[in-house]
């Protein structure tokens, strides 16, 4: 449950879920997200122009001539979101080269963890993974969590360019690059699917909060010729 609701400047609402970074926690989160949009669309509650989900966080921006933050705490307060999100989740596979010139940072992975690149590979296809948030890049997914023994820091130095599609661990969390960015994380292969089409305007992210991703291993010969 919410923990507490407070101002965030003149025109926004923090709601903050606690301190813990889980699955459960996040749930909560998006279904207050889900449950706002759900009630924006049929029109039943107006004022609010943004709502920004994190892992254990929720901001909620507001017009102020339409509305303000006692009306919009008492909304959240009262809303009831049990099962909205749970409706929405879908399961999602993920094709994953991580054949040489596309597994960076194996190398540095097998060196932190002590384990092979067979045994890290076979402890990352096992998880279903599940999305925390969207962010950072435009559709890019944090999904969590990744076993303890895989846990690995940023790279010292981040890398300039990470090309499109890139797959990376980092802490408790793997990540798609969902374009050519700047960053730091620990690359272990390379999707050939759009995970963000900013050209569709309905629907652009293929991943979302709440999602359940299973990755799946393909040779580099499928992946080039992915269409």
């Amino acid at each position: 449950m919410i923990k507490n609701i407070l101002y965030l400047g003149d025109a926004s609402a923090y709601c903050d879920f606690g301190s813990e970074v889980n699955e459960h926690v996040n749930s909560r989160v998006i279904s207050y997200f889900t449950k706002i949009k759900e009630l924006q669309k049929q029109k039943k509650i107006d004022g609010i122009i943004n709502l920004t989900p994190s892992y254990n966080k929720l901001i909620i921006s507001f017009d102020l001539d339409k509305t303000n933050f006692t009306k919009v705490k008492e909304i959240v307060k009262d809303l009831k979101t049990d099962t909205l999100a749970k409706k929405n989740t879908k399961k999602i596979k993920i094709p994953i080269c991580c054949q040489d010139g596309l597994s960076l940072d194996f190398q540095r992975l097998i060196k932190l963890t002590d384990k092979s690149k067979s045994e890290i590979l076979s402890q990352f296809f096992k998880k279903e993974y599940f999305c925390y948030m969207t962010g950072f890049i435009a559709g890019m997914p944090f999904l969590g969590d990744i076993d303890k023994e895989l846990r690995c820091q940023r790279l010292e130095t981040p890398r300039i360019k990470v090309i499109k599609g890139s797959v990376g661990l980092t802490e408790q969390f793997v990540n798609i690059y969902t374009s050519e960015s700047p960053g730091g994380w620990n690359i272990i292969g390379n999707t050939p699917l759009d995970i963000f089409d900013k050209n569709n305007e309905v629907s652009p992210n293929l991943i979302n909060p709440g999602d359940k991703i299973k990755f799946y291993s393909i040779t580099k010969e499928q992946h080039d010729n992915w269409k």
